[in-house]
């Protein structure tokens, strides 16, 4: 369990106190309350002492107890024997957190969706890949691990970033998601621990949790990135077996790891024997930045970690080509081969043709998505700032959407209002556990501004029709899948 120290608390805390005649017990509640719906403090996590929060911040100890007191009323923390007051979610707050799998229906625009249109570029490439396809005819067709000629193209692309690479160190996966779910069932034993941001990608820590994994979580914001101190903290006192994490333009927050914060976690994770399972979907999708980030298992071998590397396409090509890789020690990925064949017995020979083409114009693909996703970007702060001036819009350098404030913990009442109004979006409870991150929502720029455009327009009406009411707990029926 990650123990917040007062100084830490008081931290994020900042200007808290009330000048009006708010008690001072219920603005400090409040305060530590919403910390908890911003997923700023996570949940499970314990509170300092109510003796060591009322010295750093000069209060009584009275008024720190009737605040907790308070939190607890609410329903925002429980004292646990031995543990004092850890931090939680009201019950029933985050029923309905819906589920999975609803798309946009006739008539409906979706911004829950951070995926890129498909380029021209994909069916020429389909038609040159056909002309390649007699070539491998002789052969089965059931490869686990990839036709050789496509993963060293791929491993050429990382020597290339800088990472030396060879071809028996890829593996052909479909897609990352895939990828990500055979490592997991693959390393991870059921009750194992597993480290992921909050928040964070959905399908991967549900990957995470199909696999039989107990979820530790560590904390990224837009103006901080990952919490160094429960980095700390976490790693060493529950020495995960694995790490979930998406270092390059994180999803949802845009957030990049600077490179400091790489190595430590390189050295943490050798330290306590956590395999760093990397998604690097968005790493080459920084529009503006002078350099691209080098891969984040650079230097990671000097140090004793390890890291498997995911990747794909599906965001900076097309969604379509549901192809992706694994880049891995050679005798990890003869394991995961071999464990792969329990659900599918490789990928399809012509689409791999298809991708193998595709990377032959890969730089070409990346420059032109950069100059789509710097004006994407314009666009939607232009507008958001125009539109919702109450709203905490964050600017990033890249990736495919923005980690939105709203400033009040209704994302999923917006979400509601704004699918009866005809828009998908992706609330903020989607991308934690447990129904955190009621006060953001996930809006990506990645769509043309024909899209943009009238979504925003309805967006705006579902925003006037909410306001800032206390939050109703989420219906079944409300967040559509995200990407």
């Amino acid at each position: 369990m990650t123990t917040l120290s007062a100084r830490a608390l008081a931290s994020q805390l900042g200007a808290w106190r009330p000048s009006g005649t708010t008690p001072i017990y219920e603005a400090l509640a409040d305060r530590i309350r919403l910390l908890i719906l911003d997923g700023r403090i996570t949940l499970g996590t314990r509170l300092p002492a109510e003796r060591l929060l009322a010295e750093h911040e000069s209060l009584s100890r009275t008024t720190v107890a009737s605040a907790y007191a308070r939190l607890r009323e609410l329903g925002y923390a429980q004292s646990v024997r031995g543990s004092g007051t850890v931090a939680r979610l009201p019950r029933g707050f985050a029923e309905g957190v819906p589920a999975l799998g609803e798309t946009a229906g006739p008539g409906m625009l979706d911004l829950s969706k951070a995926t890129l249109p498909a380029i021209p570029i994909v069916a020429e490439a389909a038609r040159e890949a056909a002309e390649l396809l007699p070539a491998h005819l002789h052969e089965s067709g059931f490869d686990p691990v990839g036709l050789r000629v496509l993963r060293q193209a791929i491993a050429d692309r990382y020597t290339a970033r800088g990472l030396p690479t060879e071809a028996d160190e890829i593996m052909i996966t479909l897609g990352a998601q895939h990828a990500i779910a055979l490592i997991a069932r693959t390393v991870l034993s059921r009750g194992d621990r597993a480290l992921v941001e909050a928040p964070s990608y959905p399908h991967a820590v549900e990957a995470l949790q199909l696999a039989g994994a107990r979820l530790v979580t560590v904390p990224v914001t837009t103006d901080e990135g990952w919490n160094d101190e429960v980095l700390e903290q976490v790693v060493p006192r529950t020495a995960p077996a694995l790490a979930y994490l998406m270092p390059d333009f994180h999803n949802p927050t845009g957030r990049t790891m600077p490179p400091e914060q790489r190595a430590r976690l390189h050295e943490l994770a050798a330290a306590h024997g956590t395999l760093l399972l990397v998604d690097e979907t968005m790493s080459e999708l920084g529009f503006d930045r002078a350099e691209q980030p080098a891969p984040f298992a650079v230097g990671a071998a000097e140090r004793g970690a390890s890291v498997v590397t995911v990747g794909s396409v599906g965001k900076s090509i097309w969604g379509g080509v549901r192809l992706g890789w694994i880049r891995a020690e050679r005798d990890l990925i003869t394991r995961l081969s071999l464990a792969r064949l329990a659900g599918d017995l490789g990928s399809p020979v012509l689409e791999q043709l298809v991708l193998l083409r595709l990377l032959e114009s890969y730089d070409r693909v990346l420059d032109a998505r950069r100059e789509q996703l710097r004006a994407g970007h314009s666009l939607m702060l232009t507008e958001l700032q125009q539109r919702f001036p109450t709203w905490s819009v964050p600017r990033v350098d890249g990736g495919l959407s923005l980690w939105v404030n709203l400033g009040a913990p209704v994302s999923s009442q917006l979400a509601l209002a704004a699918r009866a109004e005809g828009l998908l979006v992706g609330a903020g409870p989607r991308f934690g556990l447990d129904g955190a991150f009621e006060r953001f929502v996930r809006l990506p720029f990645c769509h043309p501004a024909e899209v943009t455009i009238p979504a925003l327009d309805l967006l705006q009406r579902a925003w006037h029709g909410v306001g800032t009411r206390e939050p109703i707990a989420a219906s079944e029926e409300l967040l559509a899948a995200v990407v």
